[in-house]
């Protein structure tokens, strides 16, 4: 994949290319049953997966509320399975197929049901527009290469009336292109074309040195 990016010319094809190749490592990192479509989807078949799980346990026996959010309708259907089988109870999920008035008796009822303990969100869908103070925790289940459009995501529990501390998880997959890739978002938070709506696109405009730094490890 690497050969045939590095030997594109066309720009847009080149960018496109890769952004494709990272999609689908992102969904590999997050699960093989994402990627694939098929197969068996325990939670145990992914170190991130488990992971989740585990931070959610204290989460629960502290009778804490959690945003948790994902690029990824796929990994939401994923996570709502893994929440639904671990705890007895199936969360709320909001992703782009919702409409607007059952979003907002969502919000409601997360905001003031005491037994609603995880808000499933999609990063786009859930973004924006929304105030969510009950919770106290926030956990980016995927990283978005964008730190401004994940940084809004987080602000939707920073809203006026948050009364708690927030704890904001990003989980990373180790010893994959993720560490580097965030390595390279945390040197690059104060360009200035870090912004919501475009900030990803740095990501598909890395050289063929800076890609093979990604992918290779050793």
């Amino acid at each position: 994949a690497l050969r045939v990016i590095s030997g594109e010319s066309d720009t847009f094809k080149r960018q496109g290319l890769v952004l494709q190749m990272i999609m689908v490592l992102k969904q590999i990192c997050n699960h093989p049953a994402q990627y694939l479509k098929k197969g068996d989807s325990d939670a145990n078949l992914s170190g991130k997966a488990a992971l989740f799980l585990d931070l959610l346990e204290p989460l629960f026996a502290a009778h804490e509320k959690v945003l948790v959010f994902t690029q990824f309708r796929e990994a939401g259907e994923l996570l709502s399975a893994w929440i639904t089988t671990r705890f007895g109870r199936e969360p709320q999920f909001l992703h782009g197929g919702v409409a607007r008035k059952t979003r907002d008796s969502m919000v409601e009822r997360f905001q003031n049901d005491r037994t609603e303990r995880v808000f499933l969100l999609s990063l786009k869908a859930g973004g924006t527009g929304l105030n969510l103070t009950a919770a106290a925790n926030v956990i980016h289940f995927d990283l978005w290469w964008n730190p401004a459009a994940e940084a809004q995501a987080t602000d939707r529990a920073y809203r006026i009336g948050q009364q708690h501390n927030v704890q904001v998880h990003r989980l990373i997959t180790r010893a994959t292109f993720e560490e580097r890739i965030n390595d390279m978002i945390q040197s690059k938070r104060n360009l200035a074309d870090m912004t919501v709506g475009s900030g990803e696109k740095w990501i598909g405009n890395l050289s063929n040195s800076e890609l093979k730094d990604v992918f290779s490890f050793g």
